[in-house]
């Protein structure tokens, strides 16, 4: 049953969207012809003060990542959300570069990092095992996570199934993915704003309406939707890492996709309770998930602190840098 509501929202949502691009011919038109060529790597992007980029060898794909602060320090490491890259963590990079080994990856599919084929490649217990063998590769036994939006799905889950390898635990603006299902269940606010995930189900035509015109969904979500600290060179920056060879938003989107196909065996292995230390930090100003979500994490973890930050998007670490850094430092602080 659940399968076929699946479906259903899956054709409503791209019709809707398809209806949409058709009814606007002359952006469609432009948009055909509107793709600049970027081959060359945005200034910002090799700016000193956010580190050195370096590559790792795992199992089977190569990571691509930014790493800062000296290799004598505790390991920081950070995973981004979606669609994102390493370079959102720019204020945390120089900020606890003083404390920290901070490494900031681009996660398999993204930007330099390799991007193999197929659904199957992006089952949320892949990209883990991906995080647990960075840290490895590394040379660090365990490190401070870090992950914001897909990348906080991603640390809660090394957090349950390799806790080992985790000191201490940082989500930003992402739920837990027991509270996320419970609530989905229970809120139709919750499960109307989370109308893009069922649209990502379908094939073909997310990549499509997202790529259109030269990407200009970075525009419309970070200019538009007035991310305090963004520029037009960091949306260039975006644009020019999701026009790598052999990128786009397939292997982004196939995410979702493999997230809405994992067996109901490995969904509750990400049920169990978290036992590390644990600091969620929300912006209140989230238009797609709710602030309640943070809360209803709790039954999931022994040991959770939850801090608001009030003029923040979903993007907290971006919209309020400042704040966001001050609540991770005092999280540190408390925990050690």
């Amino acid at each position: 049953m659940e399968t076929v509501v699946i479906i259903c929202l899956s054709l409503f949502y791209s019709t809707i969207m398809l209806l949409t691009t058709l009814l606007n011919p002359v952006r469609l038109v432009r948009g055909f012809f509107n793709r600049k060529k970027r081959d060359v790597i945005p200034k910002c992007l090799n700016d000193p003060t956010l580190g050195t980029h370096g590559y790792a060898r795992l199992e089977d794909v190569r990571i691509h990542y930014v790493a800062n602060g000296g290799e004598q320090k505790p390991l920081m490491l950070f995973v981004h959300g979606f669609p994102e890259f390493w370079y959102s963590w720019r204020f945390q990079l120089r900020e606890f570069s003083k404390d920290y080994r901070v490494v900031a990856m681009d996660m398999r599919g993204y930007s330099d990092s390799d991007k193999p084929k197929g659904m199957s490649n992006y089952a949320i217990d892949k990209i883990a095992t991906d995080v647990k063998q960075l840290i490895s590769s590394l040379g660090y036994k365990d490190c401070v996570l870090v992950g914001h939006d897909w990348g906080g799905i991603i640390v809660y889950s090394v957090a349950t199934l390799y806790p080992e390898v985790v000191k201490k635990l940082i989500v930003l603006n992402a739920p837990h993915p027991g509270a996320f299902h419970k609530y989905l269940r229970s809120s139709w606010k919750q499960f109307f704003q989370s109308w893009y995930m069922f649209l990502f189900q379908m094939p073909f035509l997310p990549e499509f309406i997202l790529e259109h015109d030269d990407l200009s969904m970075f525009d419309a979500m970070m200019r538009k939707k007035q991310i305090k600290t963004i520029t037009p060179d960091d949306v260039e920056a975006y644009k020019y890492a999701f026009s790598r060879p052999g990128g786009g938003l397939n292997q982004p989107i196939n995410y979702y996709r493999a997230l809405f196909r994992q067996s109901p065996e490995k969904a509750r292995l990400l049920m169990k309770k978290i036992n590390v230390p644990t600091l969620v930090v929300w912006g209140k100003k989230d238009h797609a998930l709710r602030s309640q979500l943070a809360e209803n994490a709790r039954e999931f973890f022994p040991n959770l602190t939850v801090k608001y930050v009030e003029n923040a998007t979903h993007w907290v670490q971006l919209d309020e840098p400042e704040e966001t850094n001050k609540h991770i430092q005092q999280f540190l602080d408390k925990s050690s």
